[in-house]
């Protein structure tokens, strides 16, 4: 059935009027179109239809609309809010038009403004996070396979500052892949507008030429801290609901180019200059080298990637971490080769960036920074290939990566194996395989292999079911190599229930992935109310919740239980007030050394401690997240300090992101201090030149390290990067001195054939 329908609800029995006689065909802006909106179509759950208007000519993309398809067809303009009051109307007017061509297809906006001046825009840098936490901003999503539970998303602020990046499953997001389109915005006198061009070999869609996709469009007014959506997203959810595609809207009308080459050739050349123990020999050394990357469409829903003598000289330096744990630290992926289609190996529903990966016990069965990085030490890629996609209701990755040695002294190479199959079943749930095999050949010998199956399961709006069963074969280990997991995850906005049971064999080691603690038997729950309070002006919502935490070894004995209770507030003006108390109980099975010259003996250890936290909204000018913890710590007490998400807003232009962690121990076996602080510092030129230094202080050491880049995007998807790395060490020093320095120019040209 068509669909063509009216702007207000008023008008309901004329479009279905229209409805009937409306053909399918694209319909010109010089034409005389029906309105594009239309009415929800049954059956249940109601869902908007919207019809892209098809172009004779190419929009020009300056953010002006001047063009007749303004003029001529009736906008978009039902926006409902999910922030502050759920599914009421939006108070600011937003118009938002849906175009195609042979090419491209366009979405454009323009947003009206009651108070034109206290529009928040302070950041033009591309995948900047507080373009989305702190910035006026418009988003559009399509799930081009229109299978309601995967989509790509675009996101653009008043500057024309953007971000985009992949949804998996409604949950898992992808915010590094940076596909190229087009964007300009501009200003009136009556508020602000973005035109934006997608072209049809950016995006991956099913074979045919008329195409059904799920669309949706988000405004954020920032100033009044109000989200609304085309059609909103769960409650309580607020950005966020950009990222459901199974309430989107669907989106008809696009007709697809013909089938054609979709080839992306990117070859680059660069140089490097390395001194200190960087070089190789231990003196100054000049290096270069080329390389290619190469992404052909196989078919409008398959894509392959090949990279040959991979470099990644672009990629910004890992932001340091305080760890006062035994267990390792997640680091997120940041390479372009693995970034399209990441969310495709996700298995078992286990978090793979952000916070919640930073914290998780859930093993990640495939985790791409074990290619080409071994214990801080680069082992150079040689070659590698990747071929993903969908066909039908199944959807598939796989991949193989080869690395090796630059000299005889750095790690060994290895060949490294990846395939992931999943089918959808139901309406947001899917099952799927994984497989990884490491092999590292002639040169050290041995082989790891890690294989599952795993299930997600999506129910009604919040209700999320994740399980998986795993196992891995080491050479030289046998039995206790097994990993499974069942996690329930009831999500509301007033009510939120989470229960988890975890098991991780003593020899399950996926070399191709990332384990955070073995050998455990984990039981977790956590409850949760938050009811809003809509009678008191100053507080938009208040949040109790508690949780437990309870960890056994394969023997059955108790080596962590954690019981955590928290109230908060979360403020109008998007500040957040958080109270945490915390009550631990720990078994060292074997010494650990906390800090250098302090080991803590085996035994079992209980301490509590209060956290305080204040959350500064990021559309201040000066802002930040700051936090004070005091208590016991395992044989003494712990008082830390922390300002992390720092930002001051020089200009839109120049931003400071500052950083510090204060940790002052005192234990029986010892005291020490640990300090962490630093600073990014960023200089926007334009929305596709910027400037960024990442300068870092560590007192344990006294190590100094700076990750200075200018990253200049001198055509779509075509970058010089000028990059400064430089790690001083002032141990036994009155200052630190320089120990490693390293220079790198790279350039890179992106040929679409």
């Amino acid at each position: 059935m068509y669909a063509v329908g009216c702007v207000r609800w008023a008008g309901i029995g004329l479009s279905m009027l229209l409805t009937m006689a409306m053909p399918a065909e694209g319909v010109r802006a010089q034409d005389a179109p029906a309105p594009q909106v239309v009415v929800p179509v049954p059956p249940d759950p109601p869902r908007l239809t919207i019809r892209a208007i098809r172009l004779s000519e190419p929009l020009q993309i300056d953010g002006v609309l001047d063009e007749a398809l303004y003029a001529d067809v009736p906008p978009v303009e039902r926006f409902l809010q999910t922030e502050p009051v759920e599914r009421a109307p939006a108070t600011e007017r937003t118009e938002v038009w849906v175009a195609f061509d042979a090419r491209h297809v366009y979405v454009s906006f323009r947003c009206w403004e009651s108070a034109p001046s206290r529009v928040v825009a302070n950041e033009m840098r591309r995948d900047s996070n507080a373009i989305w936490q702190g910035n006026d901003l418009v988003g559009f999503m399509f799930d081009t396979f229109h299978d309601l539970r995967n989509s790509v998303l675009f996101v653009v602020n008043p500057l024309g500052g953007r971000q985009d990046g992949q949804v998996t499953e409604e949950r898992q997001w992808n915010g590094d892949f940076n596909p190229i389109w087009e964007v300009k915005t501009s200003r009136f006198d009556g508020g602000w507008t973005v035109e934006a061009a997608v072209p049809f070999k950016s995006l991956r869609y099913r074979a045919g030429e008329a195409q059904t996709w799920g669309f949706n469009a988000l405004r954020v007014n920032r100033w009044k801290n109000e989200i609304a959506l085309i059609s909103p997203g769960p409650s309580g959810r607020g950005q966020q609901g950009l990222q459901y595609a199974s309430i989107a809207p669907t989106l008809i009308g696009i007709e697809a180019p013909p089938a054609a080459t979709n080839l992306d050739v990117k070859p680059y050349v660069v140089g490097d200059f390395t001194s200190g123990r960087t070089a190789p020999t231990g003196s100054d050394r000049f290096g270069g080298g080329v390389g290619l990357d190469v992404k052909y469409g196989i078919s409008r829903n398959v894509a392959a990637d090949l990279t040959v003598n991979t470099d990644f000289a672009q990629v910004e330096a890992d932001e340091q971490q305080v760890n006062l744990t035994r267990f390792n630290l997640f680091f997120p992926e940041k390479r372009e080769f693995f970034l399209e289609n990441q969310g495709m190996f996700a298995f078992g529903g286990a978090a793979t960036g952000g916070q919640a990966a930073n914290s998780s016990l859930t093993p990640v069965l495939f985790y791409s920074r074990r290619i080409g990085l071994q214990e801080d030490e680069v082992v150079p890629i040689r070659a590698g290939g990747r071929m993903t996609g969908r066909v039908g209701r199944y959807s598939f990755g796989v991949l193989d990566v080869r690395t090796g040695q630059d000299d005889p002294s750095d790690p060994p190479g290895a060949n490294f194996a990846v395939v992931r199959v999943k089918r959808d079943i139901l309406r947001r749930s899917s099952i799927g395989v994984l497989a990884t095999d490491r092999s590292t050949g002639a040169i050290g010998g041995g082989r790891n292999l890690a294989y599952g199956v795993d299930g997600t399961f999506g129910f009604f709006a919040n209700l999320n079911i994740n399980t998986y069963w795993a196992r891995t074969r080491t050479d030289g280990l046998s039995g206790d190599d097994t990993s499974y997991r069942t996690q329930l995850d009831y999500n509301g906005d007033r009510y939120g229930l989470q229960l988890e049971r975890l098991v991780v064999g003593q020899h399950f080691i996926p070399e191709t992935g990332f384990v955070r603690r073995t050998d455990m038997r984990r039981t977790a729950g956590e409850i949760r109310f938050s009811p809003r309070l809509p009678r008191v002006d100053a507080i938009r919502k208040l949040v109790w919740s508690g949780s437990i935490d309870y960890i056994e070894n394969g023997a059955g004995l108790v080596e962590t239980r954690e019981q955590d209770a928290v109230f908060g507030i979360d403020f109008e003006n998007s500040d957040t007030f958080r109270v945490e108390l915390l009550r631990s109980y720990e078994f060292l099975p074997e010494p650990f050394p906390i800090s250098s010259g302090i080991e803590l003996p085996v035994g079992a250890y209980r301490y509590g401690s209060v956290r305080v936290g204040y959350s500064l909204g990021q559309q201040r000018l000066v802002s930040a997240q700051l936090a004070v913890e005091h208590g016991s710590f395992y044989s003494g007490h712990k008082t830390s300090v922390t300002v992390s998400r720092g930002r001051v807003n020089v200009s839109p232009q120049l931003s400071l992101e500052p950083t510090y962690s204060l940790n002052r121990v005192r234990l029986v076996e010892g005291e020490f201090s640990s300090h962490l602080a630093g600073s990014r510092i960023t200089y926007t030129m334009t929305p596709q030149m910027f400037a960024s230094a990442l300068v870092q202080y560590r007192s344990d050491g006294r190590l100094v390290s700076t990750n200075a880049r200018l990253r200049w995007e001198y055509r779509p998807g075509s970058e010089l990067f000028v990059v400064y790395n430089e790690e001083r060490d002032g141990l036994g020093r009155s200052f630190p001195t320089p120990a490693n320095r390293a220079v790198i120019v790279k350039i890179n040209r992106l040929l679409r054939l």
